[in-house]
C-alpha cells in the first residue's frame, strides 16, 4: 500500500474521514504541501505526529476542508431566493425548517437568517447549520468578520445587522441566536429529516463522483414534499431526476412530490 493511501486508511480509522472520497490529485497536493511545509518527508511521519499534536491535527483538518465563504455569495441568486424560492415554499407551509451543510466559517447561515428577518418577519424557521471541522464552528459561533466577507452584502442588512469595532464587524447577537451551529460528517453522519431548504454551495466540486453520487441522494431524503436544494455555481446537477429532483431555476433544485 502507497504511503499516501495508508495515510487516508489511518486518518479514516483516526477521525472518521473517508479521504478516498475526496478528489485524490487535489486532496494529495494539498496535504503533500503542508506536510512539507511542516518538514515531515513522508505521510507515515506526518501522521504520528498528528496522532500527538492537537495544534498540527487541526491545521491538518483546516487545510483539508477548504473554508472560503462570504455573506451573499453569487448575490443574484440569493435575489431569487428572496424573491420565489422563499415565497413558493411559504404557499403550503406555517413554519421553514433550513440546513446550511458545510457552512464553513457561518457566513451562509447568518445570510439566510438575515434574509428571513429582513424579508419574511412574521414567518417562523429553523435553521441548522453544520460542518466537518469544529473548529470552524467555533469560529462560526463567534460571529466576527472582515470587511471582505461582507462585500456582496446588500448595504441595508450591513448596516442593520453589523457593528465595526477596530475594522472588523461583529454580527448582531440576535441573529446568532437564530442559528443552531452542530459538527456533521457529509460522508458519515445521518442526514436531518423534513428540510424545506438546504444550501450546501462549492463544497462537492471537491469530491469525487462516488461521493456526489451519495450526497445529493441523502440530500433528497432529507428534504421534505417539494424542498429545494440550493446548490453553488459550479455544482449544476445534470442528472437531477436520478435523485427525484428537478431544476426549477439556475442552481435550485426542487425535490419531485
Amino acid at each position: 500500500m502507497g504511503d499516501y493511501k495508508q495515510f487516508t486508511v489511518q486518518i479514516k480509522q483516526k477521525l472518521g474521514i473517508d479521504l478516498s472520497l475526496y478528489k485524490e490529485a487535489q486532496m494529495k497536493r494539498r496535504l503533500t504541501s503542508l506536510r512539507e511545509k511542516r518538514g515531515y518527508e513522508n505521510f507515515a511521519d506526518y501522521f504520528q505526529a498528528l496522532a500527538k499534536d492537537k495544534t498540527l491535527l487541526q491545521e491538518f483538518l483546516d487545510r483539508m476542508t477548504i473554508n472560503v465563504s462570504e455573506f451573499y455569495r453569487n448575490p443574484k441568486r440569493w435575489e431569487v431566493l428572496e424573491k420565489k424560492i422563499i415565497p413558493n415554499l411559504l404557499h403550503n407551509r406555517k413554519k421553514v425548517k433550513i440546513w446550511s451543510a458545510a457552512c464553513s466559517t457561518g457566513e451562509e447561515p447568518y445570510s439566510v437568517a438575515m434574509l428571513m428577518n429582513e424579508y419574511f418577519p412574521d414567518v417562523e424557521f429553523e435553521i441548522i447549520a453544520t460542518d466537518i471541522d469544529e473548529a470552524v464552528i467555533s469560529k462560526a459561533k463567534l460571529g466576527i468578520y472582515t470587511e471582505q466577507s461582507l462585500r456582496d452584502l446588500p448595504e441595508i442588512m450591513k448596516n442593520k445587522y453589523f457593528v465595526n469595532k477596530n475594522g472588523v464587524h461583529h454580527i448582531d447577537p440576535a441573529i446568532k441566536k437564530l442559528i443552531q451551529f452542530k459538527r456533521h460528517n457529509l460522508l458519515a453522519d445521518p442526514y436531518p429529516k423534513n428540510i424545506d431548504l438546504v444550501l450546501c454551495r462549492n463544497v462537492l466540486i471537491y469530491f469525487t463522483d462516488e461521493a456526489k453520487d451519495y450526497i445529493y441522494h441523502q440530500f433528497s431524503e432529507s428534504l421534505g414534499p417539494n424542498g429545494i436544494l440550493f446548490v453553488g455555481s459550479t455544482e449544476q446537477i445534470f442528472n437531477a431526476d436520478h435523485y427525484r429532483l428537478s431544476l426549477i431555476d439556475t442552481f435550485f433544485y426542487q425535490k419531485n412530490s
